[in-house]
């Protein structure tokens, strides 16, 4: 039928406990929930949603528009900056002889400071913990902060084990120390991985670990998926508090 309504599905794989918040910020993008399975550990979500027709001929005709006036642009800029560049070019010549050369070097505590986001010295990270695990500042975080170090005080949520084997897990982690019952802040994880790869530092350093228990998290930054509100870290050390 020429009115029936076409649909694109989506299918969604989650940790268990975090459903509920995949589905919220599904619905906001106007996906329906049409089947849930539950599994030992993770839920399957399979969702649909009304397909918008693409105005194909349209788009094509306003891409072909900015492609010319960006040529154009382009040409009658490289134009009108070509005589400025010579001088531009001594100006800053001039300028940098006469800049001291004895300009103060950072100390390697510093230079180290600077690479490790912590709540202390970055605000928007101290805001980040306290935020919402589906809210779009934890994409614009790892957007920017992608291969970047932080460190925080947290607990491990959950702590599943990854596919079939024994001694590689899922890891679940949230700030503060409420483990299982962390209800702010992103959801931190970090996906296949075993005990050694989690690097245990501190003067008494456990045999396993296990959910709920705290630690000083410093990890490397991940991508953040909007659609199971997880957002991925690779570990770098792990303090035992």
């Amino acid at each position: 039928m020429a009115d029936e309504i076409k649909y694109e599905y989506k299918t969604v794989q989650t940790v268990r406990g975090t459903d509920g918040l995949v589905i919220s910020k599904m619905q906001k993008d106007g996906w329906e929930l049409v089947e849930q399975a539950q599994g030992r550990l993770r839920s399957t979500l399979n969702f649909r949603r009304p397909k918008k027709p693409q105005p194909w001929l349209l788009i094509g005709a306003a891409v072909a528009v900015l492609v010319v006036l960006a040529i154009v642009i382009g040409v009658a800029s490289a134009f009108s900056d070509g005589g400025k560049k010579k001088d531009q070019s001594d100006e800053s010549t001039a300028a940098a002889s006469q800049r001291p050369s004895d300009t103060p070097t950072p100390t390697a505590a510093e230079s180290a400071a600077t690479k490790v986001i912590t709540p202390q010295n970055n605000p928007e990270f101290a805001s980040l913990l306290k935020g919402d695990s589906c809210d779009d500042a934890n994409r614009d975080f790892a957007s920017r902060h992608e291969g970047q170090t932080i460190a925080f005080n947290g607990s491990i949520v959950n702590m599943a084990s990854h596919g079939d084997y024994d001694t590689r897990y899922d890891f679940l982690l949230g700030s503060g120390d409420k483990g299982p019952n962390t209800a702010v802040g992103p959801a931190f994880k970090y996906e296949d991985v075993n005990i050694l790869d989690l690097k245990l530092t501190g003067k008494k350093i456990p045999a396993t670990v296990g959910t709920g228990d705290k630690f000083r998290f410093v990890a490397e930054v991940g991508e953040f998926d909007a659609a199971q509100c997880l957002f991925f870290l690779d570990p770098i050390s792990t303090g035992v508090r």
